[in-house]
């Protein structure tokens, strides 16, 4: 462990202890798009509706997932570049963290594989995490539902 840590000082310095991680601080926007995505769907859905169904959790919750995961992959794909050293570094800043880089790196992803490069093994990643993010949901609504009414309060289709 401490002769790799000391290894990547050596080569790449000190700063690229830290590859990845301003990109890691993006991806905070997935499951902010996620849960967003979900609680405005679910309140309109409840406009029509009495109650949210199990089924209707479920669908909203991989709905959500997906749309979030779509529009973060350029940002986990970067970050993926940067963890596994897949990258050229650009001439004009060499940390490898910073926001000109992230961008620099999805600059020369398109320009290498066109913007579609972008998603490159998305199906992969929504096969990943849509289903999960689905059952969260449907069972984040029943322990919901199910915690109200063990305290004797009326359960709030607003929550």
């Amino acid at each position: 462990f401490l002769d790799a840590f000391h290894q990547i000082i050596r080569d790449e310095g000190v700063l690229a202890l830290w590859n990845g991680t301003f990109p890691s601080l993006l991806l905070v926007f997935n499951p902010a798009i996620q849960f967003m995505f979900y609680e405005g769907s679910k309140r309109k859905l409840l406009k029509k509706q009495l109650q949210l169904t199990s089924l209707d959790a479920f669908v909203i919750g991989a709905i959500a997932k997906a749309v979030a995961t779509t529009l973060t992959y350029p940002l986990q794909t970067v970050q993926s570049i940067l963890r596994f050293g897949r990258h050229r570094l650009n001439p004009e800043n060499r940390t490898l963290g910073s926001l000109r880089n992230v961008l620099y790196l999805l600059q020369q992803r398109v320009r290498r594989f066109g913007i579609m490069g972008l998603y490159k093994g998305l199906e992969a990643k929504l096969l990943q995490t849509v289903l999960t993010a689905a059952l969260m949901f449907l069972v984040y609504e029943k322990l919901t539902a199910a915690t109200f009414t063990v305290m004797g309060l009326k359960h709030s289709r607003k929550h």
